[in-house]
């Protein structure tokens, strides 16, 4: 092993313990903080939320502190001069590594609200990340399968109402939601699996986007379509941990919710209208086919 490898596996030690010693340093405050949301007083929970997403800022920061410091990326940002703190967005992008979630976080952090994801109910009772999530109002879906809506037909639209509702609190307070629309992370194999009609993409999914406009579509005012892209090919978490990612790319296409919402592409019935579920689909197929377009133009640039 040659020297520079090993001053690389050096660093990228160094750079996960410090990754390490900073998620524990800010997930024992926020925790703590936690206690005091469980006054059912709605205001109460609304002045305890800001010093908890101030702690999940911090800790985001310290994060971003530890990337300069470990390694000498350069980044190509395009498209964020204009986004504000005080905004409502739904987010998505493309997905093809670990990396992807610390890019998002470093190029959005204090510039964007906080991005919180949709999570499954039973993840409520993960150790420690269930109550920090559920503190930092990370949403919680209500799902129920198409089998058990047959055995329980009084149920249908519930479990949408029941996360309508839980979602209300961000009708006063600005909020990112964080949505991955192919739904696993891109490699070869897969994109030879699908066989599908995208150069550097999956085929997308349109249902969590849907249920996210479902849920929460009159709250979020802007789309903003991200496109991550990495020169020297996809990295994994300890090549970016080790400083060997030496650029990264990205550009932010901001679109209009309302526009999405009152066009064609989108109705409240997605779930129970067939034909809706599939102008949807070919909305969102058109908007990954810019995308594979945008990345078929930086790639050809680099």
């Amino acid at each position: 092993m040659s020297i520079r490898n090993i001053t690389a596996h050096f660093v990228g030690a160094i750079s996960v313990i410090i990754y390490f010693i900073n998620t524990v340093f800010w997930v024992i405050p926020i925790v703590l903080l936690s206690f005091l949301k469980l006054i059912p007083i709605m205001t109460w929970q609304k002045l305890v939320s800001y010093p908890l997403d101030g702690c999940a800022t911090a800790w985001i920061s310290i994060n971003n502190l530890n990337q300069r410091i470990t390694s000498n990326t350069q980044w190509n940002v395009e498209g964020i001069e204009t986004l504000t703190l005080n905004d409502w967005y739904l987010v998505t992008s493309n997905h093809q590594s670990w990396v992807d979630i610390l890019v998002l976080q470093r190029i959005f952090n204090r510039k964007i609200p906080f991005l919180k994801f949709f999570l499954k109910k039973e993840l409520i009772w993960v150790p420690f990340l269930g109550i920090a999530w559920w503190a930092l109002d990370f949403p919680f879906m209500s799902r129920y399968s198409k089998s058990f809506l047959a055995k329980n037909p009084h149920l249908k639209g519930k479990d949408m109402e029941s996360t309508r509702k839980a979602c209300e609190k961000f009708s006063t307070k600005p909020v990112s939601i964080m949505n991955f629309v192919e739904g696993t992370r891109l490699t070869e194999e897969k994109l030879k699996r699908v066989n599908g009609p995208y150069k550097h993409l999956l085929k997308p999914k349109a249902g969590g986007m849907a249920f996210v406009l479902s849920a929460m579509g009159n709250q979020l005012h802007k789309l903003l379509d991200v496109t991550i892209y990495y020169p020297e090919g996809i990295p994994t978490f300890w090549d970016f941990a080790c400083g060997r990612v030496k650029r990264i790319e990205v550009k932010v296409r901001i679109l209009s919710i309302e526009d999405i919402l009152n066009s064609d592409a989108f109705a409240m019935d997605y779930f129970d209208n067939p034909e809706q579920r599939a102008r949807f689909q070919r909305w969102l197929n058109q908007l990954w086919m810019e995308k594979d377009q945008t990345l078929s133009n930086m790639s050809s640039s680099k």
